[in-house]
């Protein structure tokens, strides 16, 4: 039997699991976020914006955390493994400094990375990887969200160019993004195209009075007849597996991700229990207490131990979309009930932006249902496990 010492912070030992570049890589994330973005988090939560945000992306590609797992043009070349301890590190303090970076790379960069033409590539794939121009991923429309194969976005010949129009909704980043990846309808099927944002006929409205994801830029794409040369289509897709394929990639990153959140209401729960008194001694102290900390744990550790094997099959090139949508569907649901737990242990003190818990409660609202609802997701299993299409 072993001798060392339990740790309530790793009590499977799944560090053991992690090599010294992969605890590096982790290392580096946390005290980034520890120094630039938990100290203001709440204040930038409680006034509903992101002012920083240029900053923190021109941050983040300096550490190698934009575009991370992607190889060449300046990009980290990490393994799926540690840019999922990046994403997890990252929604430990804000899921929606997670979602800049995981929009920015495993969105944007990652459709140009995979589908791109050579120009296309050295013409942003430099430039996003080091913060200089951020990027936004336009498919959700306002009418068609789970169902992108009904989109109304059409982009019709003119000549040797392609023209745009239509409306693209709940777009994070696209304020402040530099270039757009917009799907559309087109006569020959659906195709992604390369929008610089600074195209006559593109703007980007910032939705407000957002109670979720209140750190994070989200906006409206509006495309009013945004004339684009011939080469500003991705080449290499066409269909829905192009835009499918970067929201796997995405999704993979909310794996990990949504286990950040929930270690941080779990360490403010562990922590309070130990200091706060009720009837002259810790609540910590209390069996029901305990067995909520004990049940927490125990899914908290689950969900990164699944996150792990997910990164692992990543690496190895075996990992399937159903099983990204096992770890999205599943770590998701556990992070919200280990939210909703912990503010239960706070008390009071729970809705206090003082402490995590709330913030990462409604910010999980917003990450169960993007990239793929709970039903979606329950849908896509469904299918894999029988056979049988219940989609339609």
């Amino acid at each position: 039997m072993a001798t060392t010492a339990f740790d309530p912070h790793d009590p499977l030992g799944i560090d053991d699991l992690l090599g010294e570049e992969d605890l590096a890589v982790r290392a580096t994330v946390r005290r980034w976020a520890a120094d630039r973005v938990l100290p203001y988090v709440a204040d930038w939560y409680e006034r509903g914006e992101l002012p920083v945000i240029r900053e923190l992306a021109r941050e983040l590609g300096s550490l190698g955390a934009l575009g991370m797992s992607l190889t060449g043009y300046g990009c980290a070349g990490a393994s799926a493994v540690q840019y999922g301890l990046a994403c997890l590190e990252l929604e430990a303090a804000d899921s929606g400094i997670r979602s800049l970076v995981s929009v920015q790379g495993s969105l944007a960069m990652y459709a140009i990375h995979r589908f791109g033409s050579e120009d296309q590539k050295q013409t942003w794939l430099p430039r996003m990887a080091s913060g200089e121009v951020i990027g936004c991923f336009g498919l959700t429309e306002p009418d068609h969200g789970s169902d992108p194969a009904g989109m109304r976005t059409y982009a019709k010949r003119d000549g040797s160019d392609w023209v745009l129009s239509g409306r693209k909704m709940w777009i994070t980043n696209g304020s402040v993004a530099g270039v757009a990846v917009v799907w559309a309808r087109t006569d020959d099927g659906i195709r992604g195209f390369v929008v610089p944002t600074d195209a006559d006929g593109f703007s980007a409205p910032e939705i407000k009075h957002k109670w979720s994801l209140r750190a994070s830029v989200t906006s409206e794409l509006v495309l009013d007849e945004v004339r684009l040369p011939a080469d500003a289509v991705l080449p290499e897709v066409a269909g829905l597996k192009g835009p499918l394929s970067c929201l796997s990639h995405a999704r993979y990153g909310i794996v990990w991700g949504a286990m950040g959140a929930a270690r941080s209401c779990f360490d403010a729960a562990l922590e309070y229990s130990k200091t706060r008194e009720q009837f002259g001694r810790p609540i910590g102290g209390f069996q029901l207490t305990q067995a909520k900390l004990a049940d927490m744990a125990v899914e908290l550790h689950k969900g990164v131990l699944l996150a792990h094997h997910l990164g692992r099959r990543m690496d190895a090139g075996r990992l399937r979309p159903e099983q990204v949508s096992f770890g999205k569907l599943n770590n998701v649901r556990e992070a919200m009930e280990i939210c909703r737990m912990s503010r239960t242990i706070l008390g009071a003190n729970g809705i206090s932006l003082e402490y995590p818990v709330m913030r990462h409660a409604t910010n999980l609202e917003s990450v169960l249902t993007y990239e793929g609802t709970v039903e979606m997701h329950q849908l896509v299993l469904g299918k894999a496990l029988t056979g049988l299409d219940a989609f339609r």
